[in-house]
């Protein structure tokens, strides 16, 4: 317990050190909602579907998650080229231990950036119906997070060089992020979005998040924890298992 603690803060410490990156990582979110929340507001209330910023806010929210998460595999490669991941695998101390603290950490960080987020919101007109629904909201935050950590851990597991990392991300983050509904509604979609919808991951946890803010939901939120921790425990697995390949 102590190495996963130990590695654990450790992840919280380089983040917290990183203030670009805490602030660079906001540009984005940011600018979903001001162009599109702003820009797309009138034709979506004029549709018939009401405030766009309500609707677009948890998909903003789990955006910025999902980028912070399974771009922590980068930092994996980053300790592996340059050797401090060699120095704590010869420690002795299980691989399953090593994994998991670093897999808590950075689902830790992408959580504390979806609550980051959520503030920007707030600032921008979004509003939660319920402040009481906030804490399950940050349970699913986090839910989402070390899904897509321990995805962007499996990944990085596989992989020796910078740029194959961000070439597979490139094929995967931005397609999960636009077929997810977090720019629109999954109920007026085309068929085949719909169906690819149910097959990504990051829909269900959308799609939680809009049920425990705003109360409005597609798959219901029982079904979305159930999708969300099957998953999560999938990935989790698969990813110990690729962590403890890796040769050094």
């Amino acid at each position: 317990m102590s190495t996963i603690y130990i590695l654990w803060l450790r992840q919280i410490k380089r983040y917290l050190r990183s203030k670009s990156r805490i602030i660079g990582s906001l540009g984005q979110p940011l600018l979903f909602l001001v162009a599109l929340g702003f820009g797309f507001g009138p034709i979506f209330q004029k549709a018939g579907g009401g405030n766009y910023i309500e609707f677009l806010g948890p998909g903003v929210i789990a955006q910025g998650i999902l980028f912070t998460a399974i771009f922590s595999g980068i930092e994996l490669i980053w300790d592996r080229q340059f050797g401090f991941l060699k120095e704590t695998l010869v420690a002795p101390v299980s691989r399953l231990e090593i994994m998991i603290g670093r897999t808590l950490g950075g689902a830790t960080i992408a959580t504390i950036q979806g609550v980051i987020v959520l503030i920007l919101t707030l600032l921008v007109g979004f509003r939660p119906n319920n402040l009481w629904a906030v804490p399950g909201a940050i349970f699913i935050m986090f839910l989402i997070a070390l899904l897509f950590t321990a995805l962007g851990t499996a990944i990085a597991s596989t992989l020796e060089d910078f740029q194959g990392f961000q070439l597979i991300m490139n094929f995967l983050v931005m397609p999960l992020f636009f077929l997810s509904g977090a720019l629109f509604p999954l109920q007026s979609a085309p068929p085949f979005l719909q169906t690819i919808s149910k097959v990504n991951p990051l829909s269900f946890g959308i799609d939680g998040l809009r049920q425990t803010l705003t109360g409005s939901s597609h798959f219901g939120l029982s079904l979305d924890l159930t999708v969300l921790g099957v998953l999560t425990a999938i990935l989790f697995v698969l990813g110990s298992y690729l962590f403890s390949k890796i040769q050094i």
